[in-house]
């Protein structure tokens, strides 16, 4: 599994760099056990395989 460390910024933002697409947001934010895709200060976040399209 993956990991990437951010400072600050969205999960939107994440998603679409790491994974290719913003839509998957709400996969890092399961699996981070998060609910908001704001991010504040200094997180390290797991990454969930890209998926196939």
């Amino acid at each position: 599994m993956r990991t990437v460390t951010v400072a600050g910024g969205t999960l939107f933002r994440v998603a679409a760099d790491e994974l290719g697409d913003a839509t998957q947001w709400v996969r890092i934010a399961q699996l981070n056990g998060l609910s908001d895709p704001m991010l504040v200060g200094v997180v390290t976040l797991k990454l969930p395989p890209k998926v196939a399209r």
